[in-house]
């Protein structure tokens, strides 16, 4: 199947308020008409890219007073036609988690999703922005620290009965995982070793080979770079910095760049603004044709 993501209608973004170093209201009100003109295009920019790699994508409308719905990858984990939603730290955000399961729901009844799952009380847990499938080593890596609590690990783990991977986040500059880390297929990890503590990042030594770990310069990550999103060979993500695209070219990977600088204002890229809502696990692939 193709890949299969979740977007949302970006006619409501806007930085108007500051829950990240990254965000700067101040200079999207300097320009608000052109930034809000230039987020649209990005947004349909990123659409197009996806959609020429064989992706197809369904939109969520927007809601006015919650411009940080155009990103859904904080919405919900899903895997194996799973979702679990989730619980955000920050009240402006809050408002987001009935839209984003109204719209799971609504999927549930299409038959793209299964099972839509809430999290127990007492958990924060902010979607795949923390918790990303790595399909070649089989588990989940899991951030927290920042946004998420660690007790979601477990909550993860018996959800979708996969391992789960704890690493933890060492700065608000990168209070989601996927802002500084990014498994490509074929095992190379994209990554900014800056951002974990540092067991955390001997986790991911312990995990990945020397051969197979990429570590993102300070410009590769400011410039959200390591926010991407992989389809196979081919990495979309926002404009690069010519030293990271030659390295990812130079291991095979084809990298498309859209101009997301509307959305890096709040701190967001590519992956973000996306949520696979088609992601398996080979287990589960097996168990369906076993059936």
């Amino acid at each position: 199947m193709p890949p299969h993501f979740l977007m949302t209608d970006a006619r409501h973004f806007g930085v108007t308020y500051q829950i990240n170093p990254w965000m700067r209201p101040d200079a999207w009100q300097a320009d608000q008409s052109g930034l809000k003109a230039a987020a649209m295009a990005s947004a349909a920019a990123l659409r197009a890219a996806l959609e020429g790699i064989g992706a197809t994508v369904e939109t969520v409308p927007a809601v006015a007073n919650l411009p940080d719905l155009v990103f859904p990858a904080n919405a919900a984990i899903v895997l194996d036609g799973r979702v679990l939603v989730a619980r955000f730290r920050h009240p402006e955000r809050q408002g987001e988690e009935g839209i984003f399961r109204a719209a799971f729901l609504d999927l549930r009844g299409r038959g793209l999703v299964n099972d839509v799952i809430d999290l127990p009380q007492g958990v924060l847990q902010e979607g795949a922005g923390d918790c990303i499938w790595d399909k070649d080593r089989g588990f989940f890596w899991a951030g927290h620290g920042q946004r998420s609590t660690a007790n979601s690990l477990s909550v993860i783990a018996d959800t979708f009965g996969r391992p789960v991977v704890g690493l933890e986040l060492a700065t608000d500059r990168f209070y989601h995982l996927d802002t500084c880390f990014c498994p490509l297929t074929g095992g190379k990890l994209l990554y900014y070793p800056a951002a974990f503590t540092a067991e955390a990042r001997a986790t991911i030594h312990a995990q990945v080979r020397p051969e197979d770990r990429i570590e993102a310069m300070d410009e590769d990550a400011a410039a959200f770079c390591v926010n991407a999103v992989n389809i196979d060979r081919h990495i979309v993500m926002a404009k690069a910095p010519a030293a990271l695209k030659k390295r990812l070219n130079g291991l095979g990977y084809i990298v498309t760049e859209v101009d997301l600088s509307p959305f890096i204002l709040s701190g967001g890229g590519a992956y973000c603004m996306t949520l696979r809502l088609n992601r398996e696990s080979g287990l589960w692939a097996v168990t369906r044709a076993a059936e």
